[in-house]
């Protein structure tokens, strides 16, 4: 572990680099696989792929793993690692806007139980995150992606928030950039 804080005495946010976060793979492929289920995503995510895929992302010596905790059950999780160790398809955007890939730390997946979500774990993500990429001493820039939806999609709540409004009234300036991929549903 490398950070540990806590929003109201119940919910732990700790860190984890290295071999410590390939220990929470299932847990992290779990809540993907729920969340992801959930608007905007509407992805159908299956545990050998997601399991596959997340030994990938955090094999990366500079990958963290942010973990929130009620009690010992992991009710939340939230991933970056620089954007050189990203796969082509999610680094091509940035090298065609002229971002050198190695300067750039890409905040992956933020996901989170619904009952848990409006008590500040997304922000708790944000800068724990922040500061492992600080900790790193190579990033000019951080950035995240979201899947963002027609207003009237007709499985879009009533009290839906776009990802990329969320650092809204936080200290990130955001430049927003819309790039088209394909995505599995």
């Amino acid at each position: 572990m490398i950070k540990q804080s806590y929003i109201n005495n119940m919910i732990a946010i700790k860190s984890f680099s290295g071999k410590a976060a390939l220990a929470y793979i299932h847990d992290l492929a779990t809540l993907r696989i729920e969340v992801f289920r959930e608007f905007p995503y509407l992805y159908d995510g299956h545990m050998a792929a997601e399991q596959e895929y997340l030994q990938a992302f955090l094999s990366s010596p500079d990958a963290v793993l942010v973990l929130a905790f009620d009690g010992e059950q992991v009710i939340g999780a939230s991933t970056g690692l620089p954007m050189a160790h990203e796969t082509p398809n999610i680094q091509q955007p940035f090298v065609k806007e002229g971002y050198d890939v190695n300067r750039v730390f890409y905040y992956g997946e933020s996901v989170l139980r619904k009952s848990y979500r409006g008590k500040g774990v997304g922000l708790a993500f944000f800068e724990h995150r922040e500061a492992h990429a600080r900790s790193l001493k190579q990033f000019d820039w951080v950035c995240f992606c979201g899947v963002i939806r027609p207003e009237n999609h007709p499985r879009r709540p009533a009290d839906f928030v776009q990802i990329y409004r969320y650092p809204a009234g936080t200290r990130y300036r955001l430049r927003r950039k819309v790039y088209i991929a394909d995505w599995k549903q």
